[in-house]
């Protein structure tokens, strides 16, 4: 991957893009600490699919995703049936 200053990539622009669409995901630096990344879309949209599970893995996958409180059993009493007037 290239890397590019953030005033040069500003001023070349469309040569930062050419790059990334011909060589792949372009760096771009300020101050000399990586900023970002330019990617094509197309590895951009395979990226978010990969990141995210569908509906259908979620529903079949064994994984707890969080911690439910869940509140004790028996602790509460029912409420009196009301007579009916």
């Amino acid at each position: 991957m290239k890397t590019w200053p953030v005033q040069d990539a500003k001023a070349r622009f469309s040569e930062l893009l050419d790059s990334c669409l011909k060589d792949g995901p372009q760096i771009v630096t300020r101050r000399g600490a990586e900023a970002a990344v330019l990617v094509p879309m197309q590895d951009w949209e395979r990226l978010q699919r990969a990141a995210r599970p569908s509906l259908k893995e979620l529903l079949l996958s064994g994984e707890v995703r969080a911690e439910l409180e869940l509140p004790g059993r028996g602790r509460l009493r029912r409420r009196e049936p009301r007579e009916s007037l």
